[in-house]
């Protein structure tokens, strides 16, 4: 049976950050993940984790500069420095929160700069982000995202993710497959589970209702049918990860809250 993961950033938005800790525990979730933890002291994020009886799966390291639209550093030449520093910073927050897997952002493509002309950095940045996080036992996720949502972003495809893996040539990086950005991109997602999730390259799940990125009953995709695939493929091939909800609540603003819109977890739980 798929074991979910409450993204802390995007669910229970009727809530402050540290609240929202409780409120997933509440509604039955046993793992949690976020985008960035580091506006929180890493203890604090701790004992919130430890109070309500949550493992922490999965956060981002850190993305370069937010606020001025950068989505990750590792495929952007002349910020190594600044990029392994952020792999060091992130791995001391997984040492904290007992987390095994850090989502390593790809960044967008310099402006008048092709894809391939930065593939080097970014291989080059993983395999020593790799080695740095395989010394504490952490798994380092590369993700592609639709450029719908982040045009300009370096990494689309599931295909160009694992022979990415591939070149880099570290057991520990592994693709977080998110199934609302490959359905956007690729379509065929339950071929393309049965296709990557046996080769023990895929270390994680996303899933949100496709096209307007709100709870998996609404929308496209058919996640009753691909949780059984999930589950399927697992039984064969011994996958025992995490399934992270990242999704905006429809029904976040209606009585009830976040809480209101998880029907749909019903039969899983």
């Amino acid at each position: 049976m798929p074991r979910f993961a409450a993204n802390l950033s995007m669910l229970y938005p009727e809530l402050d950050f540290l609240d929202r800790f409780e409120a997933a525990a509440r509604d039955g979730f046993r793992g949690v993940e976020f985008l960035f933890p580091y506006d929180c002291a890493a203890n604090e994020l701790a004992a919130r984790l430890r109070a309500n009886g949550l493992q922490q799966v999965l956060f981002n390291g850190p993305p370069g500069d937010w606020g001025k639209g950068e989505k990750g550093l590792a495929c952007l030449p002349g910020r190594e420095r600044e990029f392994r520093d952020g792999i060091a910073r992130a791995l001391a927050y997984a040492a904290a929160l007992d987390c095994p897997r850090i989502h390593v952002m790809a960044g967008l493509v310099p402006a008048g700069t092709e894809p391939r002309e930065v593939r080097g950095t970014y291989v080059a940045n993983l395999r020593a982000a790799a080695a740095d996080a395989a010394k504490q036992g952490v798994d380092l996720m590369i993700e592609p995202i639709n450029p719908r949502d982040i045009p300009g972003f370096f990494l689309n495809r599931q295909d160009d993710a694992h022979a990415l893996i591939a070149e880099i040539g570290a057991g520990n990086v592994k693709v977080q497959m998110d199934l609302y950005h490959c359905q956007i991109v690729e379509g065929d997602v339950a071929t393309r589970i049965r296709r990557y999730l046996p080769t023990g390259r895929v270390g994680h799940f996303q899933i949100a209702g496709v096209p307007q990125r709100h709870e998996p009953d609404v929308g496209e995709l058919n996640y009753p049918y691909l949780f059984d695939v999930i589950d399927e493929v697992s039984a064969q091939c011994g996958w025992d990860g995490w399934i992270g909800c990242e999704y905006r609540p429809a029904r976040g603003s209606r009585p009830g809250g976040t809480t209101a819109g998880l029907g749909w977890l019903a039969p899983w739980r």
